[in-house]
């Protein structure tokens, strides 16, 4: 049978000169540990399951988007020290990225959404550039940003990593990867200069000594009813993203 066709990976050929696509989707994740509990690939299956989870949704309102293989590396400089993690620099990104933009433009889909699953990537800079160069309206969305309003009713304890939403979104999405036994319980070590902790100051986290265990937030509250209720909430967000976008016309800010 013909795989769905707003998957690029399953589409075929004729199903996509058929129906073609107006929105390209470019889930993009991270290669690193989530404590001890979650496997490496967390932020590629998060960015992944919920990218095409809400192109689903979206092709049901009437959208036409495409979902483009998922980037599995993201920015991990700090987290280098730990095991076969994997960090690509900005420059690559950008490269990456510039490649995917010119490739698209010259099938004339001129639309495309950033599905992001790892704080460490910054997409502003790159899609200021980009947007710029090639005249495409591009979209960064960070999952974890999403339906904020789900996510304070779903979810106890406040995290940034391996915590009780990442754990119950594995728990719902691949329950066969996670192993809550040994999960560490996720502390952070606060920074000692008082001034780095101003508002509007920042410099990144010296990971494996902020968080000793990798994780941020303690994930032992979570279950996979809370990540699959979490999971609903912002694949339909990101739907209605989709499908606005896809039934944009020119000239309607900021596609222009």
């Amino acid at each position: 049978m013909p795989g769905r066709p707003y998957i690029l990976n399953e589409a075929n050929y004729r199903q996509l000169l058929d129906d073609p696509p107006n929105v390209a989707v470019l889930p993009w994740g991270a290669t690193e540990a989530h404590n001890y509990h979650l496997p490496h690939g967390t932020d590629v299956i998060e960015a992944t399951r919920i990218a095409e989870r809400a192109a689903e949704l979206s092709v049901e309102k009437g959208g036409k988007p495409i979902v483009l293989p998922t980037i599995p590396f993201g920015n991990d400089e700090q987290q280098l020290d730990q095991v076969a993690t994997i960090s690509i620099t900005t420059a690559t990104a950008l490269a990456i990225l510039d490649d995917v933009v010119r490739s698209l433009v010259r099938q004339k889909i001129d639309r495309l959404v950033i599905v992001n699953g790892h704080g460490g990537n910054e997409f502003k800079p790159l899609v200021r550039d980009l947007q710029s160069r090639y005249g495409i309206l591009i979209v960064a969305a960070n999952f974890f940003q999403l339906a904020e309003e789900a996510y304070r009713e779903v979810f106890d304890e406040p995290g940034d990593h391996a915590d009780e939403m990442e754990t119950s979104l594995l728990l719902h999405l691949t329950p066969d990867m996670v192993d809550l036994d040994q999960a560490g319980a996720g502390p952070t070590n606060a920074f000692e200069i008082e001034a780095l902790k101003m508002g509007g100051v920042w410099t990144p986290r010296p990971w494996s000594h902020s968080h000793p265990d990798t994780g941020c937030g303690d994930p032992s509250l979570a279950t996979a009813e809370k990540g699959r209720a979490y999971f609903e909430a912002v694949s339909e967000s990101l739907s209605q993203l989709f499908y606005e976008l896809s039934i944009a016309s020119k000239g309607q800010l900021p596609y222009i």
